[in-house]
C-alpha cells in the first residue's frame, strides 16, 4: 500500500520537477517567488491531477487478476502454509 501511495505522489510531482528543470536550464532562479506565478502553479496542479487520475484509471484497468478468475486463499496443507493463488 505504501509503494502505491508513493508512486502516486511521485506521479503528482512530475510536472513540478519538469518545471524546476526548465527553470534551472533557463537560469531563471527556481527558488525565486517570481518564477512561480499563480497561473503557472495552477496549470501545474491541473496537469498533476490529470496525471494521477490517468494513472489510477490505468492501474485499475491493467492490474489485478484476470476477469472470471478464482482466488484460492492461503491455507494449511500437511502443517505447511500454502500461499494464495489465482486460478
Amino acid at each position: 500500500m505504501i509503494r502505491s501511495a508513493l508512486t502516486e505522489i511521485g506521479i503528482f510531482l512530475i510536472p513540478f520537477a519538469v518545471y524546476v528543470l526548465f527553470l534551472v536550464a533557463t537560469r531563471s532562479g527556481s527558488l525565486a517567488f517570481s518564477s512561480w506565478p499563480a497561473a503557472v502553479v495552477g496549470r501545474l496542479l491541473v496537469a498533476s491531477l490529470l496525471l494521477v487520475i490517468l494513472s489510477l484509471i490505468l492501474l485499475a484497468q491493467f492490474s489485478g487478476a484476470p476477469p472470471n478468475s478464482t482466488y484460492i486463499p492461503a491455507h494449511l496443507e500437511n502443517g505447511r502454509l500454502v500461499p494464495g493463488v489465482e486460478k
